[in-house]
């Protein structure tokens, strides 16, 4: 009979749903986003490339996740139904919820798929085939969009303070719509992969203060949390309280002790509560497990902080209800 009651238990457990956990940076990308699959990047990185500018630096980004310094080389699966399935199994297993961003289409179908698991985001570069401000508000009014993230404009060389994108804030402020910009770190050489205006300057926080004080209803989060530039990312969650950080990709791609380095100074620093984990999961379903490994293993941080990070920072940011808390829970 104890045995009996052990078996018993033992699957009373095995069927509690997990702790949620919210991934602020998830991603339904096309198969071939970053070239013809399937496509491998270390996780995490080990060392980054030293370039000789006689040679093809694309190349030399290619090679990167097969080089023998790569000890955890994360290889994408090969069609587009291989990354939903098994991006969407893996949050299903963990009890994730994503915050999911990409071409309009991809989501919608990722959110079909997996109605409790998508919040629906969308990926914006600023130009002639961005949807217009209006068109933003229109799709949050009615809910094909959640968040308006992420929003890459460093990559055409633009700020959060660019005259064209303030139109959008101030949809975003007047609507309450959640904003995540890409402020910080991209692949390395970014300039040399066809990004020719991206500039190791716009990784600084500091250029949303503008914006920040233009609209001050403005709901914030710095995607890849500023990294590296520390300083400036904590001068500005002290001076703008209403700003959260997500540590998408950074918590998979730098190496652990930076990464872990980089995350305490800013705990450390007293923000612990506006920190909000983020996978950037792209074509790499793989890297959503060592991303919450990274947050796991950080063994400064007690076991509140890491539900914090995990969970609980992001479902103050998002304003979830208390009914939408208990869902997540299990309840």
């Amino acid at each position: 009979m104890p045995f009996l009651m052990g078996l018993i238990m033992s699957a009373g457990a095995a069927a509690q749903t997990p702790p949620p956990i919210i991934d602020m940076h998830l991603h339904a990308l096309p198969i071939d986003f970053q070239g013809p699959p399937p496509q491998t990047i270390c996780a995490p990185f080990s060392t980054f490339p030293a370039w000789d500018p006689k040679t093809d630096y694309r190349e030399v980004f290619a090679k990167l996740g097969s080089d023998p310094g790569c000890t955890y080389p994360v290889i994408s699966p090969t069609t587009q139904d291989e990354v939903m399935e098994e991006s969407l199994a893996i949050l299903e297993e963990l009890n994730i919820i994503g915050v999911t961003s990409g071409p309009p289409p991809l989501v919608a179908r990722w959110r079909e798929a997996a109605p409790d698991r998508i919040i629906p985001g969308i990926s914006f570069y600023l130009g002639p085939d961005a949807p217009s401000a209006e068109e933003i508000g229109r799709m949050y009014d009615d809910g094909r969009l959640e968040v308006f993230s992420e929003v890459a404009i460093q990559y055409q060389g633009f700020q959060p303070n660019h005259p064209e994108f303030s139109d959008y804030l101030e949809v975003a402020a007047e609507k309450d719509i959640p904003v995540g910009i890409h402020i910080g770190t991209g692949p390395p050489g970014s300039p040399y992969l066809g990004f020719v205006n991206y500039r190791a300057r716009m990784h600084s926080p500091l250029s949303l203060e503008e914006p920040l004080i233009e609209h001050p209803g403005l709901r914030v989060y710095v995607m890849h949390a500023g990294w590296p530039m520390l300083d400036d990312t904590i001068a500005l969650l002290y001076t703008h309280p209403n700003v959260y950080l997500g540590v998408g990709v950074i918590s998979y791609v730098l190496p652990r002790a930076e990464f872990h380095r980089y995350l305490r100074r800013i705990v450390e620093a007293g923000f612990g509560n506006r920190i909000m984990f983020g996978s950037d999961q792209m074509i790499w379903p793989e890297a959503i497990r060592i991303a919450i490994e990274s947050i796991d293993s950080a063994d400064f941080l007690s076991e509140q902080q890491k539900r914090d990070i995990l969970y609980n920072n992001a479902a103050r940011f998002l304003r979830l209800t208390e009914e939408q808390i208990a869902a997540h829970h299990g309840k």
